[in-house]
């Protein structure tokens, strides 16, 4: 089992960035595919990104292409979502989540583990 704990998220100006940090216990951290996914106020959780077990591959969702970054550190068990160039459309709960297949999962319901959030307000 693993679990997740965000960390990094504010109150922002549009344009500026943040750095969120997500936090995994347990040793087994780079057998899991990372997530993160987003919940806007009054809407469904959506796709962020997501980055493979050794981080040779990532994915983005394509209103934060170019913009935010996904990386992962399996030594420190840490895996973090630069946000740079940030929209008052980017406010939204930010979730971390672990993902036991192979490969990357876009969808919220092939991730078995899932962090409280972090809470991302941009303001305009």
């Amino acid at each position: 089992q693993v679990q997740l704990v965000e960390s990094g998220g504010g109150l922002v100006q549009a344009g500026n960035s943040l750095r969120l940090s997500c936090a995994a216990s347990g040793r087994t951290f780079s057998q899991y595919a990372m997530g993160w996914f987003r919940q806007p106020p009054g809407k469904e959780r959506e796709f962020v990104a997501a980055i493979s077990r050794s981080a040779a591959f990532a994915d983005y969702a394509d209103s934060v292409k170019g913009r935010f970054t996904i990386s992962r550190d399996n030594a420190k068990n840490t895996v973090s979502l630069q946000m740079n160039s940030l929209k008052p459309e980017d406010t939204a709960r930010y979730y971390c989540a672990a993902d036991r297949t192979f490969g990357l999962q876009l969808s919220a319901d092939d991730y078995d583990y899932w962090g409280q959030g972090t809470q991302v307000t941009v303001s305009s």
